[in-house]
């Protein structure tokens, strides 16, 4: 499901224009993003937990040429889904 597939769902379900339902999908998606670019965390409870985490500096390899090359540390976000998403799926 992409997107346009999620916002189509949502109008269909609850009757909804899907100019709404995108402005409203749209405005939740800048803010978890505002928020981890911040350092914050996001849970929702039920559904996850958005977060960032640490990823440690490390050594790699050019697979073209062979060459070892150091690959910075850097800050990646991260989801850790919560009990009733886990139940949901299974």
């Amino acid at each position: 499901m992409n997107k346009t597939d999620l916002i189509n769902n949502i109008s269909e379900k609850n009757g909804l224009a899907k100019k709404d339902v995108e402005a409203v999908l749209n405005g939740f998606l800048g803010e978890i993003t505002e928020a981890l670019a911040g350092g914050d965390k996001v849970q929702l409870i039920g559904f996850g937990t958005f977060e960032t985490r640490k990823r440690a500096g490390r050594t790699g390899r050019n697979p073209q040429t062979g060459t070892t090359i150091e690959i910075p540390e850097s800050t990646v976000p991260a989801f850790k889904a919560g009990n009733k998403l886990k139940e949901a799926v299974n």
